[in-house]
């Protein structure tokens, strides 16, 4: 395999290791300056040119995007991938991340532990907004920090208020979030790989610094995962779009809540402390890919006019609850059931007797007009009830 990883830091201990990794493996491997190519762009042939050479072939990349060249980074990658590269992170998945109210919006369709987050401009709105996350002392974030820069912790309203208006005034967008007490100064880092969870580690604050990052003086321990927290990791790294990924997670009496997402997460904490070859299982999982890639069944299963992959919801009420495969007559209607979620399960190629049950999801491939028959008409989401409005009538008639 020959691999390219982007990186502005060839001396850097992340870069150093995974180079190191993919020589020992026998791969061809190039570290290559993000800022020094050149987009070419011509119909039908999407090219790029290296300090003015035009690229040689390449097998795989993996992106190291810093922050403060996401959008060149993005479009770098972005032509890789329209070159068929294979790319270990997507652009869409590196961007999707790098933005923190981004990332936090598309986690929130899903069932997945995320704390209260608001976002606002108006000086108006923020004290609701604080209020609606649970009150002080809340976290103020940077939407693009990084390595727990711009990340406040304001003990009182007052403190809060004065905090966003000083960094609005400088043209910073902020979001508020509640401040998870009983993780206070603890979070923990998993490493995500493809589909599964490759290495985990706590990182502990120390002192009075509320922060755990190891850039921040936290110190790191290596820890063995309950389910829960490696399915949220990786369930929260496939929403995004990304293969590779540092996922922070707090440890809330509810459960996990993702904190952030990280495209290019650092090798030399977790392997540190958990003592695991990490650059080795990243590139051990680049080159499966290459040898045998996955195949977008959206893309290639519509080559049939007529014909494609959708998903069939199955809601409360309906007539496929407690039927089994068979009984849906789906394959009658030439539709096949390529695999159920349920939860947090995924059942490929479920058997026909398997009973289906309300919220299954069903990802089929077969003919489109049968399938947009059994897709339940769009319904307006029921908010939640807010706290005032769970007040007896009595209280509520002033007596």
């Amino acid at each position: 395999m020959k691999l390219a990883i982007l990186s502005r830091s060839p001396k850097a201990y992340s870069t150093r290791r995974l180079k190191e990794a993919a020589l020992q493996r026998g791969h061809n491997v190039k570290v290559l300056n993000t800022m020094k190519f050149a987009i070419d762009l011509r119909p039908g042939e999407p090219d790029l040119y290296f300090r003015q050479k035009q690229l040689s072939h390449y097998d795989a990349v993996l992106p190291r995007i810093g922050a403060s060249i996401t959008y060149y980074g993005t479009a770098v990658v972005r032509q890789f991938q329209e070159m068929d590269i294979f790319c270990a992170n997507t652009a869409h998945g590196i961007a999707n991340s790098r933005d923190k109210l981004r990332s936090l919006q598309v986690l929130s369709r899903h069932h997945i532990g995320i704390p209260p987050t608001t976002f606002v401009s108006d000086k108006k709105d923020v004290l609701p907004a604080i209020e609606r996350v649970g009150g002080a002392p809340v976290i103020i974030k940077l939407i693009e920090g990084t390595q727990g820069i711009g990340v406040l912790l304001a003990e009182t309203v007052r403190a809060a208020e004065s905090m966003i208006e000083l960094l609005q005034s400088q043209k910073q967008n902020v979001l508020i979030q509640k401040f998870v007490a009983e993780s206070k100064g603890k979070d923990i880092r998993a490493f995500v790989v493809g589909d599964r969870v490759v290495a985990a580690m706590r990182r502990v604050a120390q002192g009075q610094e509320f922060r755990s990052n190891v850039h921040r003086g936290g110190v790191a321990e290596a820890v063995d995962l309950p389910d829960a927290y490696e399915e949220t990791a990786v369930r929260a790294a496939q929403i995004l779009g990304l293969r590779v990924a540092g996922v922070d997670m707090l440890e809330a009496n509810s459960g996990p809540q993702i904190m952030e997402v990280n495209s290019s997460p650092g090798l030399e904490g977790i392997e540190t402390c958990t003592g695991l070859d990490i650059a080795g299982a990243v590139v051990d999982y680049i080159a499966a890919q290459v040898d045998f890639p996955e195949i977008d069944i959206r893309q290639r299963l519509t080559v049939s006019k007529g014909y494609g992959v959708n998903e069939i919801y199955v809601p409360e009420g309906s007539n496929f609850v407690g039927q089994t495969i068979t009984e849906t007559k789906l394959k009658e209607q030439d539709v096949n059931v390529l695999t159920l979620y349920r939860g947090n399960k995924v059942i490929p190629n479920p058997r026909s007797d398997r009973v289906l049950e309300a919220d299954d999801k069903l990802l089929c491939f077969g003919k489109l007009e049968a399938m947009r028959g059994m897709i339940p008409v769009r319904t307006r989401r029921r908010r939640a009830p807010k706290i005032q409005d769970l007040a007896p009538a009595a209280e509520a008639g002033g007596g």
